[in-house]
């Protein structure tokens, strides 16, 4: 296993998540009012796409 690319593939996970959380926030679709609750969220979210794609890769 190589240990780069399996870290790569989680920071990229939760990048996207935020991303996508952020888009959802300036399209009114998800109301947050903490900054920090996007964070956790896109931390959560970004490890189940980690663990849901990581097989596939």
């Amino acid at each position: 296993m190589n240990i780069k690319k399996e870290i790569w593939l989680l920071i990229s996970g939760f990048g996207i998540m935020f991303a996508v959380l952020s888009w959802l926030q300036e399209s009114q679709i998800l109301v947050l009012e903490a900054g920090s609750i996007k964070g956790f969220l896109a931390l959560f979210t970004g490890i189940l796409l980690y663990l849901f794609f990581r097989k596939s890769l």
